[in-house]
Formats: C-alpha cells, structure tokens, sequence
C-alpha cells in the first residue's frame, strides 16, 4: 500500500476526494488553532463532539420541562426504556447480538462487576492473567478484586511482558503461559488494544486458548471499541466492557458498554450484583421481594438509565448507524499507513514506532517512542497545533480517527514535524 502514497498536499486532498466516509468530516466540531481547524489525533482519549449532540441534549431538557416524571413514558426517547436505543448499533459496532449487549455505569465499574459475575476463586484455581503494562485501571480493579476475595496479587495475577529488548507481547507468549498455567487459571484478562504500544491483541486465539485450559475469558475494550471491527459472539468471548468517549464519541464521562455472551445473557441464575434496572420489566413494578433477572445482558443493569450521561452516545451511533465498522476500518487501513509512509520520511526527529506493523495487528494508533525530549517535543506539537497525547515513558500517541480526521489532516501533521527545528 504505501508503494502508491505521496508525500504531497496533492496527494492528500486526491485522497479526501475519493473517501467515501469525508462528508462526516463536517458533522463534527474542531478545536480551533488561529482560526482553524486543529490536526486532532487524540479520538483515543476523548472523541470529538458529534453536531447532532446539542439538539439531542435539547429534546430531552424539553422532555423533562413538559413531562417531568411522565417522561419515563411519554418524551420522544422515553426514559424507563432508554437503555434500548443502543443495543441495535453497538451489536453491529461490536460483533454480537442485541441481547448480548447493555450500556450502563462507566467502564471500571462495569469491570469490577464483570468480575464479581464471573470471577469466583477456589484454592485450586484462583489465577488472573493480563499483560503486563495494562492501564492502571485495570491492574487496580484485577488487584483489588484478588485482595476481595481474599488472595495475594504477588501469587495470584500472571503478567505476560515483551521479550526482553521488545515493545510488542507476542500472542505465542500468551497461549503458552495459558497452556503452562491452566491447571490453576480462571480467568484471562486482556485489553483489546495496549493502550500505551497500540497493540491489538488476536482475541481470538486468547480466547480459544483460554477456553481450552478452563478459564473465562474478558476482555477490556476501550481502545477498540469504535476503532476496529469486533467480532465478540463469533469469537465466543464470555464478556467485555468498555468506555464510550473515545472513538464511540460519547461525550467527557459517558456511560459505558458492557457484553455479555448469552449463554449466561440468557441465564437468569447467572450470579450478578442485582439491582431494579436489572430485574425483568414484566414484574419490576410489582415491587416484590426475589430479585428475577432480564434474560438478556440489560440483567446486569443496576440503576436508572443515565439519560443525560447517554444522550450525547445516542446521537453519536445515530453516524455510526449511515456506514459500517468495516468501511470505517478500510479508511483507518489507509489513514495509519499514510502517516507511517510519511513518518518514514523524517530525520529531523529521532524516535521508534513501537506499535506492530502490521495492519491487522493494530487499530488506528500509532505509538512514537522518543528516547529522549520526548515531553518537549509533545509540547512543540501542541504550541503547533498538534493535539495528540504523551504517555510515560517517552511515548506520543497519534490517532488518526476515520470518521472525522483527514488524509490532509496527516500531511500537515507531517509538514509542520518535518519543519520541527530541536
């Protein structure tokens, strides 16, 4: 692919010209650097504001204004039922069924949930593997969960780390620990994408291998979600959850998603942290005591659908819903090795791609690892008009999102590093 790329504004705006998905370009809103268009590069933290989210925000303060508690019947989206609005769009976004997925609480939360459910220790086989370098998030919410249940961290939770000298976990590594440890093993417990390297791990196979050794297999999807196609029922994934603000364009805080495959969706005995959100609609209002579970994921739910935390999702997968993940994916393909062709042409800047270089192996991150000045230089980026993230130790995240970043956006990426005078 990139034998046919040019470093060159022509080539860029031939580009934006032939892309099917530029029209959503202009459905989205831009920080501004000296009256323009900042390069934004940072949907992996925080998505940008969707133009149909202010109007959206505005139907439900009507809602509440006219109806009041009447809304939960009557507003447009009514309330008691508002969390079903986004099962449709985030089954096709996540590769699953309606019934497999809910939207709920935020993204540890649900985690901690999703552990309480499904991680249910013995002497013999009490072990949690992630990899090593996990957000801190997680390694907080998997320590904490082993301390819970009254086990030791040191003993308990199995890191899997590059090779010595190496940015990139290897998935043989992975399935080998798995295979090594399944005796003790219960559950195995990867991000979907490495949020420091960019990573998108072959779930796949992690779950195939876990499944094989007896362990359930979880998966933290907030770099994926919205970023790559994701096949969760096919790939027979036990659960995952995940964030909505950073290429679901959720909004700062939105609520999270969380899967659950319905052979226990469907599984009203399934062991859950129960709550009035979750118990089944047709009794819920009998207010009787016998908590009954929903048959589907919405079961895990707990309180009162966040309308104003879900309103800016809602209007987000309203896009989402005029192409597919695939179309999307195909762009980002096009759009990371763009900035790799031309990060290449660089040597005015030293710094390490460390995310893989193959196109299946990660989503629209790309990692520069900076063995030093690496802060000054995010810092010159920002003063540009550059907004991307610097994560310790020494690494720049770039993140070209498909729906609303530019094969130009790229180019004057590079342009203005390529003008960088350190």
């Amino acid at each position: 692919m990139q034998d046919q790329f040019e470093a060159t504004s022509v080539f860029a705006e031939q580009k934006d010209k032939q892309d099917a998905l530029h029209h959503f370009r202009s459905q989205f809103y831009f920080p501004q650097h000296h009256d323009k268009d900042a390069i934004y590069f940072c949907g992996n933290s925080l998505g940008l504001q969707p133009k149909n989210v202010e109007a959206a925000i505005q139907q439900e303060l009507q809602d509440w204004r006219s109806f009041v508690v009447g809304g939960y019947l009557h507003a447009k989206n009514p309330w008691l039922y508002y969390q079903h609005n986004f099962s449709k769009p985030l089954a096709k976004i996540m590769g699953c069924k309606e019934n497999e997925v809910t939207v709920m609480n935020t993204l540890t939360v649900n985690l901690h949930l999703m552990m309480l459910s499904f991680y249910h220790p013995t002497k013999e086989r009490y072990k949690i593997m992630m990899e090593a370098g996990a957000f801190p998030s997680d390694q907080y919410a998997v320590e904490t969960q082993v301390k819970f249940h009254g086990f030791d961290p040191d003993d308990t939770i199995i890191e899997i780390a590059p090779k010595e000298g190496e940015k990139i976990i290897k998935e043989d590594d992975i399935v080998a620990a798995i295979e090594e440890n399944k005796g003790s093993l219960l559950l195995v417990m990867f991000g979907g994408i490495n949020y420091y390297s960019g990573q998108l791990f072959d779930m796949k196979r992690i779950t195939a291998a876990a499944h094989k050794a007896g362990a359930i297999a979880g998966f933290d999807l907030a770099h994926v979600a919205g970023n790559v196609p994701t096949y969760l029922h096919d790939n027979d994934v036990d659960f995952a959850v995940w964030c909505s603000y950073k290429y679901l364009n959720g909004g700062p805080g939105a609520v999270g998603g969380a899967y659950v495959h319905e052979r226990y969706a469907q599984d009203a005995t399934h062991i859950r942290m129960a709550g009035w959100w979750g118990n089944d609609e047709a009794t819920r209002f009998k207010m009787e005591k016998g908590f009954i579970a929903k048959p589907d994921a919405s079961g895990w739910n707990i309180s009162t659908a966040q309308v104003f935390n879900m309103v800016s999702l809602k209007a987000s997968l309203e896009l989402f819903e005029k192409t597919s993940m695939q179309t999307l994916r195909a762009k980002s393909l096009e759009l990371s090795a763009y900035l790799e062709f031309l990060l290449h042409q660089l040597s005015n800047i030293n710094f390490e791609i460390i995310t893989p270089k193959e196109p299946e192996r990660r989503g629209v991150q790309i990692s520069l690892y900076f063995k030093e000045r690496g802060k000054d230089i995010h810092t010159k980026m920002i003063e540009s008009g550059i907004i991307v993230d610097y994560r310790e130790l020494g690494v720049i995240r770039v993140a070209p999102a498909p729906f609303y970043n530019s094969f130009e956006d790229v180019f004057r990426f590079y342009e203005i590093l390529k003008n960088f005078k350190l």
